[in-house]
């Protein structure tokens, strides 16, 4: 009888193998060949995979983007009892910086993805659909404040959020290349949470 292969489980499996090349030594280090041996599978389970490098990287960027956002909802959801919004949105806030140490090689895959989306068209749509969904959760986060009334009125919830979001990428940069450390970085993001 043939063996059952779980296809997804094996993708999963080259995704992870793509984030750990890409944080160990980046963007270029990824190669088919380097992906196989990462992910203790032949050549041929990854192009039965993925028929391209660039579609292996497509789907490793869908999984890291989904678990990035899976991550800033969980924060959210992670309390049975009701949160003020300005909890809410420093949670929210520091999910998304990835600074914490444990965050380091999402970040460092992150980063990479979005200095390698500026030349791929297929990547940039990507990231450009995440940060959509991101730059709604944190409008829906802004205007639950307001309208409890722990955010002031005027506050401009598409706009701030805007400015969050590069705030968070600008802070998981820095933090990644020692400008700012962890702690510094949380203490911004508390900071501009707790200002609206």
């Amino acid at each position: 009888m043939p063996k059952q292969v779980d296809y997804e489980d094996r993708r999963r499996r080259i995704a992870e193998a793509v984030r750990l090349l890409i944080a160990r030594s980046g963007m270029e280090s990824v190669s088919l060949r380097d992906v196989a041996a990462e992910a203790r599978v032949s050549m041929g389970a990854v192009q039965r995979c993925f028929r391209t490098k660039d579609e292996m990287l497509l789907f490793a960027l869908e999984d890291i983007s989904q678990r990035v956002a899976d991550r800033a909802k969980a924060r959210i959801e992670a309390s049975d009892t009701p949160q003020s919004a300005a909890t809410l949105l420093d949670r929210t806030l520091s999910a998304l910086a990835l600074v914490d140490p444990e965050d380091r090689t999402e970040a460092q895959v992150w980063v990479a993805f979005v200095a390698h989306a500026t030349v791929s068209a297929p990547l940039a749509t990507v990231l450009r659909d995440t940060y959509a969904k991101l730059h709604d959760l944190l409008v829906w986060l802004l205007d639950y404040g307001r309208s409890t009334g722990e955010f002031r009125d005027d506050v401009n919830a598409k706009a701030e959020a805007h400015t969050l979001l590069a705030l968070t990428d600008g802070l998981t940069a820095q933090v990644l290349v020692g400008h700012v450390t962890p702690e510094d970085a949380r203490r911004v993001l508390r900071s501009r949470a707790a200002r609206q």
